[in-house]
């Protein structure tokens, strides 16, 4: 079955960074768009970064320029490097697929940012 696994979360003061990981499996990881989603206390899950089998890139407007999504294909690994990390950026951050017509999506790790 498709597993989405999340990690590398945590607390960290403003301006500091982290880096997310998502290891995939169940799914053949190369040929899909994987995309990273966050969701803070109170509000919708919103759409942070996703990269397609190709590499093409797409970012939320408010992580443009500090936020980097990457893709190991041989690992079934995507990751998040977020930089210059503000308190807005705290939220659970979950991974995501497309695959065969269903949404999956991982148990999602903590991001808390410390003003």
């Amino acid at each position: 079955q498709v597993q989405l696994v999340e990690s590398g979360g945590g607390l960290v003061q403003a301006g500091g960074s982290l880096r997310l990981s998502c290891a995939a499996s169940g799914i053949i990881f190369r040929a899909n768009t994987m995309g990273w989603y966050r969701q803070a206390p109170g509000k919708q899950r919103d759409m942070v970064a996703s990269i397609t089998r190709t590499y093409t890139t797409n970012y939320a407007d408010s992580v443009k320029g500090r936020f980097t999504i990457s893709r190991d294909n041989a690992q079934n690994t995507v990751y998040l490097q977020m930089n210059s990390l503000e308190p807005e950026d705290t939220a659970v951050y979950y991974c995501n697929v497309l695959w065969g017509g269903m949404n999956y999506w991982g148990k999602g790790t903590l991001v808390t940012v410390s003003s």
